[in-house]
Protein backbone atom coordinates (compact mmCIF):
# COMPACT_ATOMS: atom_id res chain seq x y z
CA UNK A 1 0.00 0.00 0.00
CA UNK A 2 1.01 3.22 -1.22
CA UNK A 3 1.75 6.39 1.35
CA UNK A 4 1.23 10.00 0.39
CA UNK A 5 2.53 13.01 1.91
CA UNK A 6 2.15 16.50 1.85
CA UNK A 7 4.71 19.05 2.67
CA UNK A 8 3.58 22.57 2.06
CA UNK A 9 4.74 25.86 2.69
CA UNK A 10 6.51 29.20 1.05
CA UNK A 11 9.74 29.85 0.30
CA UNK A 12 12.52 30.17 3.13
CA UNK A 13 10.67 27.83 5.57
CA UNK A 14 12.56 24.44 4.78
CA UNK A 15 10.32 22.53 2.50
CA UNK A 16 13.33 20.95 0.24
CA UNK A 17 14.46 19.77 3.32
CA UNK A 18 11.79 18.45 5.10
CA UNK A 19 10.94 16.57 2.25
CA UNK A 20 14.95 15.07 2.09
CA UNK A 21 14.55 14.34 5.23
CA UNK A 22 10.60 12.23 4.69
CA UNK A 23 12.66 10.82 1.65
CA UNK A 24 15.69 8.99 3.86
CA UNK A 25 13.44 7.71 6.62
CA UNK A 26 11.50 5.69 3.63
CA UNK A 27 14.53 4.43 2.12
CA UNK A 28 15.80 3.56 5.73
CA UNK A 29 12.68 1.27 6.24
CA UNK A 30 13.40 -0.24 2.95
CA UNK A 31 10.76 1.43 0.70
CA UNK A 32 10.56 2.55 -2.55
CA UNK A 33 10.04 6.47 -2.94
CA UNK A 34 9.06 8.96 -4.88
CA UNK A 35 9.58 12.75 -4.24
CA UNK A 36 8.33 15.65 -6.62
CA UNK A 37 8.49 19.13 -5.63
CA UNK A 38 6.35 22.04 -6.79
CA UNK A 39 7.87 25.63 -6.65
CA UNK A 40 6.42 28.82 -7.39
CA UNK A 41 7.54 32.01 -6.46
CA UNK A 42 9.30 30.16 -3.98
CA UNK A 43 11.95 32.63 -3.34
CA UNK A 44 9.85 35.56 -2.98
CA UNK A 45 7.39 33.78 -0.23
CA UNK A 46 5.60 32.17 -3.26
CA UNK A 47 4.01 28.62 -2.29
CA UNK A 48 6.36 25.15 -2.20
CA UNK A 49 4.83 22.01 -2.50
CA UNK A 50 6.53 18.56 -1.75
CA UNK A 51 4.95 15.08 -2.58
CA UNK A 52 6.32 12.16 -0.75
CA UNK A 53 5.01 8.88 -1.82
CA UNK A 54 6.49 5.41 -0.40
CA UNK A 55 5.75 2.13 -0.55
CA UNK A 56 6.68 -1.73 -1.93
CA UNK A 57 6.59 -0.01 -5.57
CA UNK A 58 5.29 3.57 -6.06
CA UNK A 59 5.23 4.46 -10.27
CA UNK A 60 4.57 8.07 -9.90
CA UNK A 61 5.67 10.90 -7.31
CA UNK A 62 2.27 13.36 -7.48
CA UNK A 63 -0.39 12.85 -5.35
CA UNK A 64 -3.42 13.40 -6.28
CA UNK A 65 -6.69 15.26 -4.36
CA UNK A 66 -7.89 13.63 -2.01
CA UNK A 67 -5.32 10.80 -1.57
CA UNK A 68 -2.79 12.19 1.20
CA UNK A 69 -2.72 10.44 4.38
CA UNK A 70 -0.64 13.48 6.02
CA UNK A 71 -0.36 17.31 5.09
CA UNK A 72 2.45 19.23 6.79
CA UNK A 73 1.56 22.76 6.34
CA UNK A 74 4.45 25.07 7.52
CA UNK A 75 2.18 28.17 7.20
CA UNK A 76 -2.41 28.28 7.77
CA UNK A 77 -3.29 29.86 4.60
CA UNK A 78 -1.20 27.09 2.71
CA UNK A 79 -2.96 24.68 4.92
CA UNK A 80 -6.27 25.67 3.33
CA UNK A 81 -4.70 26.08 0.06
CA UNK A 82 -3.89 22.29 -0.02
CA UNK A 83 -6.36 20.81 2.39
CA UNK A 84 -8.46 19.29 -0.43
CA UNK A 85 -5.57 17.02 -0.95
CA UNK A 86 -6.28 15.48 2.33
CA UNK A 87 -7.95 11.77 2.71
CA UNK A 88 -11.29 11.46 4.65
CA UNK A 89 -9.27 10.06 7.37
CA UNK A 90 -5.63 11.82 6.29
CA UNK A 91 -3.82 14.05 9.08
CA UNK A 92 -3.09 17.76 9.08
CA UNK A 93 -0.29 19.33 10.94
CA UNK A 94 -0.38 23.03 10.49
CA UNK A 95 2.32 25.27 11.69
CA UNK A 96 -0.16 28.40 13.32
CA UNK A 97 2.27 31.00 11.75
CA UNK A 98 0.38 33.56 9.58
CA UNK A 99 3.31 34.87 6.66
CA UNK A 100 1.04 36.97 4.14
CA UNK A 101 1.39 37.01 0.69
CA UNK A 102 2.39 39.61 -1.33
CA UNK A 103 -1.49 40.65 -2.47
CA UNK A 104 -2.36 40.72 1.13
CA UNK A 105 0.75 43.36 1.63
CA UNK A 106 -0.46 45.75 -0.89
CA UNK A 107 -3.99 45.61 0.12
CA UNK A 108 -4.83 43.68 -2.68
CA UNK A 109 -6.52 40.97 -1.16
CA UNK A 110 -7.24 40.30 3.09
CA UNK A 111 -5.99 37.77 4.82
CA UNK A 112 -8.75 34.99 5.74
CA UNK A 113 -9.62 34.95 9.32
CA UNK A 114 -9.69 31.58 11.47
CA UNK A 115 -8.27 29.49 8.87
CA UNK A 116 -7.21 26.65 11.40
CA UNK A 117 -10.92 27.11 13.01
CA UNK A 118 -12.55 26.16 10.06
CA UNK A 119 -9.95 23.23 8.70
CA UNK A 120 -11.11 21.71 12.22
CA UNK A 121 -14.24 21.50 11.17
CA UNK A 122 -13.56 18.96 8.30
CA UNK A 123 -10.47 17.32 8.91
CA UNK A 124 -8.51 16.10 11.69
CA UNK A 125 -5.89 19.12 12.63
CA UNK A 126 -2.73 18.73 14.88
CA UNK A 127 -1.47 22.71 15.65
CA UNK A 128 1.22 24.08 17.08
CA UNK A 129 3.07 27.44 17.43
CA UNK A 130 6.42 25.82 15.96
CA UNK A 131 8.11 29.32 15.24
CA UNK A 132 7.45 30.34 19.24
CA UNK A 133 8.49 27.13 20.20
CA UNK A 134 12.13 27.06 17.61
CA UNK A 135 12.40 30.17 19.47
CA UNK A 136 12.40 28.88 23.16
CA UNK A 137 15.19 26.18 21.90
CA UNK A 138 17.66 29.48 20.59
CA UNK A 139 16.69 28.72 17.02
CA UNK A 140 13.85 29.85 14.91
CA UNK A 141 15.20 28.06 12.00
CA UNK A 142 14.11 24.68 13.02
CA UNK A 143 9.97 25.20 13.26
CA UNK A 144 9.86 22.80 10.40
CA UNK A 145 11.57 20.27 12.17
CA UNK A 146 9.46 20.73 14.97
CA UNK A 147 6.56 20.83 12.58
CA UNK A 148 7.74 17.53 11.43
CA UNK A 149 8.27 15.84 14.44
CA UNK A 150 4.56 16.20 15.62
CA UNK A 151 3.48 15.12 12.35
CA UNK A 152 5.73 11.96 12.75
CA UNK A 153 3.44 10.48 14.96
CA UNK A 154 1.19 9.39 12.62
CA UNK A 155 3.63 7.93 10.84
CA UNK A 156 5.18 4.34 10.59
CA UNK A 157 8.60 5.01 11.62
CA UNK A 158 10.34 5.05 15.05
CA UNK A 159 11.49 7.81 17.11
CA UNK A 160 14.80 6.61 16.73
CA UNK A 161 14.83 5.86 12.77
CA UNK A 162 13.76 9.66 12.76
CA UNK A 163 16.60 11.17 14.46
CA UNK A 164 19.29 8.98 13.13
CA UNK A 165 17.81 10.09 9.60
CA UNK A 166 18.14 13.78 11.28
CA UNK A 167 21.51 13.19 11.57
CA UNK A 168 22.28 11.81 7.99
CA UNK A 169 20.43 14.48 6.14
CA UNK A 170 21.34 18.24 8.16
CA UNK A 171 24.20 20.20 8.49
CA UNK A 172 26.85 18.19 10.76
CA UNK A 173 27.03 21.43 13.03
CA UNK A 174 23.12 21.79 13.21
CA UNK A 175 22.50 17.94 14.10
CA UNK A 176 21.74 18.62 17.82
CA UNK A 177 19.32 21.61 17.92
CA UNK A 178 17.57 19.51 14.94
CA UNK A 179 17.07 16.46 16.88
CA UNK A 180 16.10 18.40 19.84
CA UNK A 181 13.38 20.05 17.41
CA UNK A 182 11.82 17.30 16.37
CA UNK A 183 11.58 15.73 19.49
CA UNK A 184 9.82 19.53 20.81
CA UNK A 185 7.17 17.93 17.91
CA UNK A 186 6.90 14.50 18.20
CA UNK A 187 7.33 14.14 22.34
CA UNK A 188 5.12 17.62 22.89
Amino acid sequence: MTKNIMIVGVGGQGTLLTSRILGGITLEAGYDVKLSEVHGMAQRGGSVVTFVRYGEKVAEPIVEEGQADVLIAFEQLEALRYAHFLKKDGVLVVNEQRIEPITVVTGAAKYPEHIVEKLEKEHMVYKINAMEEAKKLGNSKVFNIIVLGMAAKHMDFSKETWLKVIEKTVPPKTIEINQKAFLKGYEG
